[in-house]
Parts: structure tokens; sequence; C-alpha cells
């Protein structure tokens, strides 16, 4: 059986990783919402869903934020290549829909 002060502890840490998590959330949200507008920008000038050369520097980037924060690069890497990959999924997407929109030429 824990403590009062033990669960008191456990409660108020576990109340700031809710709130971190909710804060997490919405910051991607946001990422999400400027990349759909970024992959309409494309669309429009057929542009291609993919930028190994951006998606290097930005990893290379995040690799040295990672060292700053004290976080694991092969975790970094593996979150980034989920986002990176759903956003590049979208962009194709909406590639895929404005060709329809446009029809045979």
């Amino acid at each position: 059986m824990i403590s009062h002060e033990t669960a008191e502890q456990l409660a108020f840490y576990r109340k700031t990783i809710d709130n971190l998590d909710s804060a997490l959330l919405h910051i991607l949200a946001e990422r999400f919402r400027c990349t759909e507008e970024v992959g309409h920008l494309k669309a429009e000038q057929a542009m291609s869903a993919t930028d190994s050369e951006r998606e290097r520097r930005q990893m290379d980037r995040l690799r040295n934020i990672a060292d700053d924060v004290g976080l694991n690069h092969l975790f970094v890497e593996k979150l980034m290549h989920l986002i990176v990959g759903t956003v590049v999924e979208r962009h194709r997407e909406i590639a895929a829909e404005s060709e329809e929109l446009a029809g045979p030429i």
C-alpha cells in the first residue's frame, strides 16, 4: 500500500503528463493544418509530395535539438518518420484529388 503523500505526488505527476499529452495533440493538430496547406500549394504547382533534401535537413536539425533536450535520436527519428510519412501520404491524396478536379486535358 502506498502512502497518502506518494499517492498525491503520483496524482500530481499524472495530471502534468495528461496536460502535456493534450498540448502535444494540439501542437500536432496545428502542424497538420499547416502541412495540409503545403499539400494544396504543392498540388497547385504540380510539385512532388516528397522533398528528400528538406527531410534530411530537418532530421539533422531535429537530432541536434534532441541532443540539446536529452531525447534519444532513435525515438525522434521514429516519431518524425511517422509524422512525415503521414504528411506525404496526405499530400499524395491532395494531389490525386486535384488531378481529379482538373479532369482530362
